[in-house]
């Protein structure tokens, strides 16, 4: 729509060129247009059973690790038995396991908002999501999916907020021990809400930069479970319940505007949406000052960048998912950026004239539209994916 198109745009080498893998000489992935060879030109998407079949052998064709490269986080960690991509099935199956442990929050019609951007406008309200954000979603899916024996030994998660805090309650919930990693920069009253869930938390010498190979010598010493903040496909069918309930609560809607981290969310969502509606448009939001997903959705791989300063922390993240930009590549339209002078002045509108708290990543969306950078012709969701403020910052 708007002149964006919504097609997959797919690398020449189609989906195994995307993920990395070797061609063999003179073949073609399935699908894929064996003429397009120059850069930038975009090969046919293949049927969506052939995109399957191709991007299980790509899976398999990796072994799930945890890495650290220069310092900087690049996780995955995909256990044997989940290398399938997730679809709606999987979604439907985790909004049912989860639906004892999460809200079902509302999809909330703002007048103020939708009189500024000449277009209906709903809210999808995560911030008011157990923990105040989305995170549990995903959290509680993968928890609910652990052996008793992976109980007993526990869990452990590294984030900057949300996803400690969804962890941490999830674990308080079913009983199981949690240490979460935290950088000594996450805000304060993230930090402390995890620590009131329960979760042992370790901050003393972490960044952004090493919370993950700080959280794999735990792993390696406590032989406890890590959990993803989002590139695992049981985090991902979590967060896509998401999606699904926007599409259940309101049909009609045509544009859907999600705010992008690590991807988690929109790989969720973009899942949900497009295969119960597949005209619907969706939009990832990132901080302009972390566009890595937005430059890897525009070259066609994964870019990875120095850990973000931003005061959008809940996308402080150095690169996207495997697994999320698969699907974000698929399914989304295009990947957009807000600054954050213009998110912070957004933020601030937003919280007087809903009457809502949001944290500035939740903002991310709203603040994509009421800029000018997203044109629909129908009604728009945007999730508003937490509310974990800092105050503070609104003094600014």
């Amino acid at each position: 729509m708007d002149g964006i198109s919504e097609k997959t745009i797919l690398p020449a080498g189609g989906i195994s060129q995307m993920k990395g893998e070797e061609q063999v000489p003179g073949s073609v992935a399935p699908g894929a247009n064996a003429g397009s060879t120059r850069p930038g030109k975009a090969a046919h998407s293949p049927p969506r059973h052939i995109a399957a079949i191709w991007s299980l052998r790509s899976h398999f064709a990796r072994i799930p690790s945890l890495l650290s490269e220069q310092g900087r986080d690049r996780v995955t960690l995909l256990p044997d038995d989940s290398l399938m991509r997730p679809a709606l099935n999987d979604i439907r199956a985790a909004a049912e396991r989860i639906s004892p442990y999460v809200r079902r929050t509302p999809l909330m019609a703002t007048r103020a908002i939708s009189e500024r951007c000449g277009v209906e406008v709903r809210l999808k309200c995560e911030n008011l999501q157990r923990a105040g954000a989305f995170k549990i979603r995903g959290a509680m899916n993968a928890l609910l999916q652990l052996s008793s024996e992976e109980r007993q030994r526990g869990v452990v998660a590294f984030s900057s907020g949300n996803h400690a805090q969804g962890v941490a309650l999830a674990a308080q919930l079913l009983g199981i021990p949690a240490t979460i990693v935290m950088p000594e920069s996450a805000v304060a009253v993230k930090a402390e809400a995890t620590r009131g869930y329960g979760a042992k938390v370790v901050q003393a010498g972490v960044t952004e930069a090493t919370r993950g190979e700080v959280s794999k010598r735990i792993v390696e010493e406590t032989g406890a479970v890590l959990i993803p903040p989002f590139d695992d496909p049981r985090i991902i069918s979590g967060a896509g319940t998401v999606g699904l309930e926007i599409i259940e609560d309101w049909p009609e809607v045509e544009t859907v505007i999600v705010p992008v981290g690590g991807g988690g969310l929109i790989s969720g969502v973009a899942t949900a949406v497009k295969e119960m509606r597949p005209e619907v448009a969706v939009y990832g939001v990132e901080p302009l000052a972390g566009n890595d997903g937005q430059q890897s959705f525009r070259t066609g791989s994964i870019v990875q960048i120095e850990t973000p300063q931003t005061i959008a922390d809940g996308a402080r993240t150095a690169n996207i998912g495997e697994l999320n930009f698969e699907i974000i590549r698929e399914y989304v339209s295009d990947m957009l950026t807000v600054d954050d002078p213009e998110l912070l002045e957004i933020l601030k509108f937003a919280i007087y004239r809903t009457k809502l708290v949001i944290e500035p990543t939740g903002a991310l969306g709203i603040a994509a539209l009421m800029t000018g950078q997203v044109s629909p012709k129908g009604p728009v969701a945007i999730v508003v994916s937490g509310g974990n403020l800092d105050l503070s910052l609104l003094c600014r």
